[in-house]
């Protein structure tokens, strides 16, 4: 004898017919993306009917797709998942990945060298070097945060020396052509940094004490960007997708490296306010174009 509650679980499946994924191709390429075979299978047996991929070449194609109802469920960076929360309102994260070492995004830190400048209320007066304009850690999420703290600073700032690269802002620092910098940490869940990675793990390695190293001012977390998928999927495929991912690097460790290359650590739940940050960063970049 069937339950009552079999129509309604094979319901979702028949009213969505095939399940389609949105995901970034590979840089400099529009249309590959490796494992796609792998991952398709995979996905198909966590949701138990028809999946497809749909490569987008970037992230405003991504965005549209989802916003429109033609993907289910897209891979984002935190900067587009924020964008797409926006543009739409019918978004919402799932999980998102974390690094081995347990942090979970990243935050902005203001770094002076020998105590060159006293503190962020004395940062105008001083030479300070910054990332270019599109490095999230190194300039918009500064910019942003600064901002929004009152603080009077902007991209053309005449107290700012844009870098043509994070590495080189970091040179500026150590042959005192900056006396401040604008970095990055990674930070766990409490919003602490951990132990690996980062702008003053690298003046370390450049030669630099870190006693020499003081951090003045830190911005707000940045979550790694999430799975999302759109707010009227049905609650089972959301609870099938979460099951599947948050265990999957435990249990096909093969599939995860597929998905999710530069962060080792696995996925974990993640909701609307872990992207605060990011919808912060959005909203001033949106302003800015007006």
């Amino acid at each position: 004898m069937f339950s009552a509650a079999s129509p309604a679980r094979a319901d979702w499946r028949d009213d969505i017919g095939t399940f389609r994924i949105g995901i970034l191709a590979e840089p400099g390429d529009a249309n590959t993306v490796p494992g796609l075979a792998r991952l398709t299978d995979a996905y198909t047996n966590a949701l138990g009917m028809k999946v497809e991929f749909v490569v987008a070449r970037d992230y405003a194609a991504l965005i549209e797709a989802q916003a429109s109802g033609r993907v289910q469920y897209a891979v984002y960076s935190a900067l587009a998942y924020a964008a797409a929360s926006e543009r739409c309102g019918c978004v919402e994260p799932l999980v998102a990945p974390v690094d081995a070492d347990g942090a979970v995004g990243i935050r902005s830190v203001l770094v002076t060298r020998d105590g060159k400048v006293p503190d962020l209320a004395s940062m105008a007066a001083h030479r300070i070097a910054i990332a270019p304009a599109d490095n999230v850690g190194g300039s918009l999420l500064p910019l942003t945060g600064l901002a929004g703290e009152g603080v009077k600073i902007a991209q053309d700032s005449p107290f700012l020396a844009r870098a043509p690269s994070a590495t080189a802002a970091e040179a500026m620092l150590g042959h005192g052509e900056a006396d401040g910098l604008f970095g990055w940490d990674p930070v766990g869940a409490d919003g602490q940094p951990t132990d690996t990675g980062g702008t003053i793990m690298r003046l370390e390695a450049a030669g630099m004490p870190k006693t020499s190293l003081r951090v003045l001012w830190t911005s707000s977390p940045l979550r790694y960007g999430p799975h999302a998928v759109r707010s009227d999927l049905d609650a089972e495929a959301k609870r099938r997708l979460t099951v599947f991912l948050t265990n999957l690097k435990s249990l096909t460790p093969d599939v995860y490296d597929l998905l999710e290359s530069r962060h080792s650590g696995g996925f974990e739940l993640a909701v609307a306010k872990d992207y605060v940050t990011a919808l912060a960063v959005v909203r001033w970049q949106s302003a800015g174009k007006e």
